[in-house]
């Protein structure tokens, strides 16, 4: 089978965006085949399982992306607050210099749609918010809050950062994501 290089990466672009734009039922395989311009054995050659297979993929790497600015940010400013006023910002600067389609919220198509398709896809979307949590949460407890009020913290700043980028794209304003950021230190500090 001959592919083109970038035929994987194609088809994971292609499927995130469609997902994103249409949901994952109104999402057809042949249309991401069509749209990523990919022979149709290459996706089954990559996804060899098909569609719950190709959306567990995208789930996982718009985790990994997502979970990675949050560690550059983390490991980069001075404190928890800074960093995730940097990193709510870097989010704000993103959407506007794509034109509001270049950020994805995840709780948007993957978690809430597809957690009711499969376990598989539940326990995934639970491992991505879990995981971004959690870098936020180990750096509440290196400054020193307890345990228990870190998580707390931690699942209401990831929270607000859905919801405030959510509003971002819906009205095509970064206002939402800065004023979420302005609101750091109050729920941090």
């Amino acid at each position: 089978m001959t592919n083109k290089p970038n035929s994987r990466e194609a088809i994971l672009d292609t499927a995130s965006r469609l997902f994103f734009t249409q949901g994952y039922h109104a999402t057809g395989l042949n249309q991401i085949i069509k749209d990523s311009d990919s022979p149709k054995g290459s996706l089954y050659y990559y996804f060899p399982k098909g569609k719950e297979e190709l959306a567990l993929t995208c789930i996982n790497r718009t985790s990994e992306v997502v979970a990675q600015k949050l560690r550059y940010h983390i490991e980069s400013n001075e404190s928890s607050v800074d960093a995730m006023v940097d990193f709510i910002r870097g989010m704000a600067k993103d959407a506007v210099e794509t034109s509001f389609k270049g950020v994805v919220p995840f709780s948007f198509w993957l978690a809430v749609e597809t957690s009711c398709i499969s376990d598989e896809l539940r326990s995934a979307c639970q491992s991505v918010f879990k995981d971004w949590q959690e870098v936020v949460m180990l750096r509440l407890m290196e400054e020193g809050v307890e345990e228990e009020s870190a998580a707390d913290k931690a699942s209401i700043v990831i929270s607000l950062f859905e919801g405030a980028l959510l509003q971002t794209l819906t009205f095509r304003d970064e206002r939402p994501l800065l004023a979420a950021a302005k609101m750091i230190p109050v729920l941090l500090g």
